[in-house]
């Protein structure tokens, strides 16, 4: 079992310049070799393969922090399930979570939702999605600050609010109030609840 994030820059038309791409770029980057684990296409498209699944929610969160962080944004649709054809770039390779992730981002722009998953259990999808969208009322209004710090929480888990604090160049009081104005504590209960689900899915 795999998974796939698919996605797209938001508002991305409107931009004057085009050096977004090169942002998204670094941004990522550092989930592997492109184009084989990641690719940009289409001028604003992007798909990640995320091979651990559990990990994919928590991969989505910190792209769209990373992005919040520079002032824009990304519709994202994740999709599980298997992969029967490995291609040279992702955008070709082929499975169950591929279409699973493919066909969610085309349904997205017509939800407004920015992200959403797919494993093609109902059930399971339904409670997840309305969770997400429930956490997409704050996450979607990250301000810079906001969304600086959650990508950097996301990306040292093991360092202390001070620790933390020393990288931002702000004091702990500081830290922590940014961790509340971003609800962070809530986002990676988010995140632990959909590891302990996804798991069933992995037999």
């Amino acid at each position: 079992m795999t998974s796939v994030i698919t996605g797209d820059i938001i508002g991305s038309r409107q931009q004057k310049s085009n050096h977004w791409v090169e942002d998204l770029k670094k941004i990522l980057a550092p989930f592997g070799a492109t184009p084989s684990q990641w690719e940009v296409y289409r001028g604003d498209e992007f798909q990640i393969e995320v091979n651990n699944p559990e990990d994919a929610l928590l991969t989505a969160i910190l792209i769209k922090a990373r992005l919040r962080a520079i002032k824009s944004d990304a519709r994202m649709s994740i999709g599980f399930g298997d992969k029967t054809h490995t291609a040279e770039k992702i955008s070709e390779s082929n499975g169950s979570a591929f279409i699973n992730s493919g066909e969610l981002f085309d349904t997205l722009k017509k939800q407004k939702v920015t992200l959403a998953l797919r494993t093609g259990d109902l059930a399971f999808d339904e409670k997840m999605n309305l969770m997400l969208q429930l956490a997409l009322t704050f996450m979607d209004s990250w301000l810079v600050q906001s969304a600086e710090f959650v990508a950097l929480a996301i990306e040292n888990p093991s360092l202390s609010q001070e620790e933390l604090g020393q990288k931002l160049g702000i004091n702990q009081a500081a830290v922590s109030r940014r961790q509340k104005r971003a609800q962070f504590d809530l986002v990676m209960n988010l995140d632990r609840y959909f590891r302990t689900q996804i798991k069933q899915f992995a037999l």
